[in-house]
């Protein structure tokens, strides 16, 4: 097996332990958020460290493979994939742990009406699942399955775009969870930006297998 062939194996276990590490942040923040869980919230958030040491090293290895092999053809756009991906991670990273810090502030837990109103709980689920499905197409070299990623997209901007109208309406009747809803709220923006960043990894994994450049063009080509 030719070096860079090695390298490249290598770099491609690095991003899945980068995903997994991810994919656990943004789930504890759930299930933080779930149970009220201040002390797994507080984990998240001294875990976002690892997080950020593992997007510079992904970063350092990939820039010492484009100075020493020059790689070309799919090696190269493999390498091109795993660098936009590598940033997408680290930021989902970063939304987890400010869950995870919200949850850490909140004086009481999120009334089951106001969550049951806003639609976050399945949000999340999806959340959840989009990143998990984005590993998997990118372990398995799957490009169907990379491609459902945009239709879950679709049902968290659905959510988003209700959540203020819902939310207005919620207050009208009940106005002592303003301050719920306003927590509610942001952390529902950030649940739709996972999605963005999920999808912005689909077509990441997209371009490295079939060469085609998906961003502001119909992602079903």
């Amino acid at each position: 097996m030719a070096q860079i062939e090695t390298e490249l194996q290598l770099l491609k276990v690095e991003a899945v332990n980068m995903w997994t590490l991810v994919n656990s942040q943004l789930s504890k923040a759930r299930l933080a958020f779930l149970n009220f869980d201040k002390d797994l919230a507080r984990e998240v958030v001294t875990k976002e460290k690892r997080v950020n040491g593992s997007e510079l090293k992904i970063d350092r290895d990939c820039e010492n493979i484009f100075a020493l092999f020059c790689p070309v053809a799919i090696d190269l756009r493999f390498l091109l994939a795993v660098l936009k991906i590598n940033s997408n991670l680290e930021r989902i990273g970063d939304i987890a742990e400010g869950i995870a810090k919200y949850i850490i502030d909140a004086e009481a837990p999120f009334t089951k009406e106001l969550l049951d109103v806003t639609r976050i709980l399945p949000m999340y689920e999806e959340s959840v699942k989009m990143l998990e499905d984005t590993q998997e197409a990118f372990e398995k070299e799957d490009t169907i399955l990379a491609r459902s990623v945009f239709k879950k997209d679709d049902f968290l901007d659905d959510i988003n775009r209700q959540a203020h109208k819902v939310l207005e309406h919620h207050l009208k009747d009940h106005p002592e969870d303003t301050s719920q809803a306003l927590w509610l709220l942001s952390i529902i923006r950030k649940l739709e930006r996972v999605g963005d960043q999920a999808k912005n990894v689909a077509e990441e994994i997209i371009f490295y297998l079939e060469a085609k450049v998906l961003k502001h063009k119909n992602k079903f080509v």
